[in-house]
Protein backbone atom coordinates (compact mmCIF):
# COMPACT_ATOMS: atom_id res chain seq x y z
CA UNK A 1 0.00 0.00 0.00
CA UNK A 2 1.31 3.77 -0.91
CA UNK A 3 1.79 6.23 1.77
CA UNK A 4 0.62 9.42 0.78
CA UNK A 5 2.48 12.35 0.20
CA UNK A 6 1.73 14.93 3.21
CA UNK A 7 1.46 12.43 5.79
CA UNK A 8 4.58 12.43 7.64
CA UNK A 9 4.43 14.16 10.95
CA UNK A 10 6.72 16.89 10.09
CA UNK A 11 4.16 17.71 7.52
CA UNK A 12 1.06 17.46 9.44
CA UNK A 13 3.23 19.62 12.11
CA UNK A 14 3.52 21.88 9.12
CA UNK A 15 -0.19 22.04 8.37
CA UNK A 16 -1.50 22.51 11.51
CA UNK A 17 0.83 25.76 12.21
CA UNK A 18 0.01 27.50 8.85
CA UNK A 19 -4.08 26.85 9.89
CA UNK A 20 -3.17 28.18 13.41
CA UNK A 21 -1.73 31.23 11.90
CA UNK A 22 -4.50 31.81 9.92
CA UNK A 23 -7.23 31.35 12.29
CA UNK A 24 -5.56 33.51 15.29
CA UNK A 25 -7.63 36.33 15.92
CA UNK A 26 -5.61 39.72 15.34
CA UNK A 27 -3.84 41.11 18.38
CA UNK A 28 -5.79 43.32 21.19
CA UNK A 29 -2.75 45.94 20.96
CA UNK A 30 -3.31 46.71 16.92
CA UNK A 31 -7.03 48.31 16.32
CA UNK A 32 -8.89 47.13 13.82
CA UNK A 33 -8.66 49.94 10.45
CA UNK A 34 -12.29 51.72 10.98
CA UNK A 35 -14.22 51.74 7.44
CA UNK A 36 -15.21 55.35 6.04
CA UNK A 37 -18.80 55.72 6.08
CA UNK A 38 -19.88 57.85 2.55
CA UNK A 39 -23.38 58.06 2.59
CA UNK A 40 -23.31 59.42 -1.11
CA UNK A 41 -21.73 56.10 -2.47
CA UNK A 42 -24.42 54.58 0.41
CA UNK A 43 -27.48 55.74 -1.21
CA UNK A 44 -26.10 55.57 -4.77
CA UNK A 45 -25.63 51.65 -4.68
CA UNK A 46 -29.51 51.45 -3.21
CA UNK A 47 -30.41 52.91 -5.85
CA UNK A 48 -29.14 51.21 -8.38
CA UNK A 49 -30.13 47.87 -6.70
CA UNK A 50 -33.46 49.08 -6.46
CA UNK A 51 -33.61 49.47 -9.68
CA UNK A 52 -33.27 45.84 -10.46
CA UNK A 53 -36.34 44.89 -8.85
CA UNK A 54 -38.65 43.61 -11.03
CA UNK A 55 -42.60 43.88 -9.85
CA UNK A 56 -44.99 40.86 -10.90
CA UNK A 57 -47.56 41.98 -13.58
CA UNK A 58 -51.05 42.64 -12.46
CA UNK A 59 -52.61 39.43 -14.14
CA UNK A 60 -49.76 37.26 -12.26
CA UNK A 61 -50.67 38.89 -9.11
CA UNK A 62 -54.28 38.41 -9.98
CA UNK A 63 -53.47 35.01 -10.87
CA UNK A 64 -51.71 33.98 -7.85
CA UNK A 65 -54.45 35.24 -5.63
CA UNK A 66 -56.93 33.56 -6.85
CA UNK A 67 -54.53 30.52 -7.04
CA UNK A 68 -53.98 31.10 -2.40
CA UNK A 69 -57.75 31.15 -2.55
CA UNK A 70 -58.65 27.90 -4.26
CA UNK A 71 -55.67 26.33 -1.80
CA UNK A 72 -57.24 27.75 1.03
CA UNK A 73 -60.94 26.59 0.22
CA UNK A 74 -59.20 22.94 -0.40
CA UNK A 75 -57.66 22.85 2.61
CA UNK A 76 -60.65 23.88 4.51
CA UNK A 77 -62.91 21.66 3.01
CA UNK A 78 -60.03 18.37 3.31
CA UNK A 79 -59.90 19.42 7.47
CA UNK A 80 -63.30 19.42 7.59
CA UNK A 81 -64.12 16.14 6.37
CA UNK A 82 -60.95 14.88 8.62
CA UNK A 83 -62.77 16.47 11.52
CA UNK A 84 -66.10 14.84 10.96
CA UNK A 85 -64.87 11.63 10.64
CA UNK A 86 -62.82 11.76 13.42
CA UNK A 87 -65.91 12.90 15.45
CA UNK A 88 -67.92 10.11 14.04
CA UNK A 89 -65.50 7.85 15.04
CA UNK A 90 -64.95 8.63 18.43
CA UNK A 91 -68.76 9.25 19.11
CA UNK A 92 -69.50 5.65 17.34
CA UNK A 93 -66.30 4.44 20.08
CA UNK A 94 -68.17 6.21 23.08
CA UNK A 95 -71.79 5.09 21.83
CA UNK A 96 -70.28 1.30 22.25
CA UNK A 97 -68.11 2.05 25.83
CA UNK A 98 -71.30 3.42 27.39
CA UNK A 99 -73.50 0.75 29.23
CA UNK A 100 -77.54 0.68 27.56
Amino acid sequence: MAKKPGTNPSAIRNRAAKTAAAMAAPSALAPAPKKRINLIQFFREVRAEARKITWTSRRETWITSVMVAIMVVVAMLYFWLVDAGVLLSVNTILKLASPK
